[in-house]
């Protein structure tokens, strides 16, 4: 089985960035990784929903449990495909995985609902769809600000011509993501966490650095 990395964080934190980068070092290290990124819209039944859903085009609003089945669903899809990458390779670099779900699902419901969903969504994805948990999961901590203007420069999605989804135009939802993710790895939900902060001084740190940073906290664990 492989080592499955887990590249977490809200919108606009540099996950698609920090993913491809990890995953061209740790082949230059001579190691077998492949990239994974989640949702699969174009590649899932679940995925294809979903893209309708971030972009309005549902006749009606998804609970959040109904959204994190969705969530899940991509997954529990994709499983075959994870298990053969799984099989083929000794690392697998996820851009989101089941921790995403839990952050933005238990980011609609009142706080003193917040903690049960959590746990609903990690059974939902690990027990009855027997999806693996990461090895190791990192979350990429970045400011609200910062992560909004990243979003903005984001390239042209799959599933929206706008410039932010749903998820990503609520700034209170994105503050209350980023507070899950927090809480997720300080309570080592899932496993093992480590928080990497993608600002120093105020000013975005270089991508090269962030990638070398993880990199380094595989390879570390491989050794």
């Amino acid at each position: 089985m492989a080592f499955l990395l887990a590249i977490e964080g809200a919108d606009g934190a540099g996950k698609a960035t920090a993913t491809a980068a990890v995953t061209e070092r740790l082949n230059a290290a001579g190691l077998s990784a492949a990239a994974l990124s989640f949702p699969r819209y174009a590649e899932t039944v679940g995925g294809w929903a979903l893209g309708e859903y971030l972009a309005g085009r549902l006749p009606h609003a998804a609970a959040p449990e109904t959204a994190a089945t969705l969530y899940a669903l991509d997954r529990f899809e994709s499983r075959p495909h994870l298990v053969e990458l799984a099989e083929a390779h000794d690392v697998i670099v996820f851009d989101r995985y089941i921790a995403s779900n839990m952050a933005y699902q238990a980011a609609q419901v009142p706080p003193d609902r917040a903690e049960a969903l959590l746990q609903w969504i990690e059974q939902l994805e690990t027990v009855q769809f027997r999806l693996p948990a990461p090895h190791l999961s990192v979350y990429l901590d970045t400011p609200l600000d910062i992560a909004r203007d990243l979003i903005a420069r984001k390239r042209k999605r799959s599933y929206t011509d706008d410039t932010y989804d749903a998820y990503e135009a609520d700034l209170g939802l994105q503050a209350r993501v980023r507070a899950n993710y927090a809480a997720m790895a300080d309570g080592a939900m899932l496993g093992e966490w480590v928080t990497v902060s993608t600002v120093a001084g105020g000013n975005l740190r270089d991508p090269a650095e962030i990638a070398d940073e993880i990199t380094e906290l595989v390879t570390r664990r491989l050794r």
